[in-house]
């Protein structure tokens, strides 16, 4: 006797176009927000106005966009670039080199991920202060350019990397850092579009350091220009969706051009 399995995929797919619905109505909300006058938000309206570029002159005349955004593009750009480059490389020497201290050095590094950000702000501030990195690029990306988290991701996709390829290029005289950036690189290539992935959401969504390091208005990110939109008596409710949905477009344009080998690189992480 055939079972009928018609009922639970219905239930199955009603519930994954519920969880669907309830995820993007936030985004939908934005969006629709950024068009309408804050009267009309506050009062509940739910679909697109005809505000838009009435919420965009308000907003250029208000806060220094193009600035804010070049700035949070130029500190998120070098910090990624900079997080891949040393973390690939230590994550590929944990792997590739033998010893008997690495995995105590790895055991390290993996309990400094539970010392909070908070615990070590004050320090931190006051290093930085010292040596004159306050409001620089160099102030906003140092303490986040090697994460135990991005090391161990580097570590565990390159257990399926082929030793054999390094000591075939060994024998031929290639390089230590030849055979890295001519080998490893293009070979893990979906590993290092998801921690770029990662690392980009992680350093343009970053508050709590560029709050303290950033102390200049001419030198601030995208987070602390919204921010500051909602710290007078009145806040404009459609100049502010819109300024979140302009500091969410890299985002998201990142996430869904490289999405694939997003998924790539994650599943290539845990085999």
């Amino acid at each position: 006797m055939k079972k009928n399995y018609k009922l639970p995929i219905f239930f199955m797919y009603a519930f994954l176009i519920f969880i669907c619905i309830f995820s993007g109505f936030p985004f939908f909300w934005m969006l629709a927000a950024a068009t309408n006058r804050s009267v009309d938000i506050t009062k509940g309206k739910l679909f697109f106005g005809t505000h838009l570029l009435e919420n965009f002159r308000v907003l250029l005349a208000t806060v220094s966009l193009g600035r804010t955004f070049l700035n949070s593009l130029r500190n998120t750009l070098i910090g990624t670039l900079a997080s891949l480059f040393i973390c690939s490389m230590a994550g590929y020497g944990f792997q590739i080199y033998r010893d008997k201290n690495k995995d105590r050095l790895m055991s390290i590094l993996l309990l400094s991920m539970m010392v909070p950000f908070a615990s070590v702000m004050v320090p931190l501030f006051r290093m930085f202060s010292i040596a004159n990195l306050l409001n620089t690029t160099a102030g906003f990306i140092l303490p986040s350019i090697a994460t135990a988290f991005l090391i161990f991701f580097f570590r565990q996709s390159s257990m399926s990397f082929p030793i054999e390829i390094v000591q075939a290029a060994r024998v031929d005289g290639m390089g230590e850092f030849g055979i890295y950036a001519r080998i490893y690189v293009p070979v893990m290539a979906p590993t290092f579009a998801a921690a770029g992935i990662v690392t980009f959401m992680a350093s343009w969504n970053n508050y709590l350091w560029p709050l303290i390091v950033l102390q200049k208005q001419e030198s601030q990110t995208m987070p602390l220009m919204i921010m500051g939109m909602t710290a007078g008596y009145t806040t404009d409710y459609g100049m502010l969706a819109l300024a979140v949905t302009i500091c969410t477009l890299p985002t998201l344009l990142i996430f869904v051009t490289q999405q694939k080998r997003f998924v790539a690189g994650i599943l290539g992480s845990v085999k």
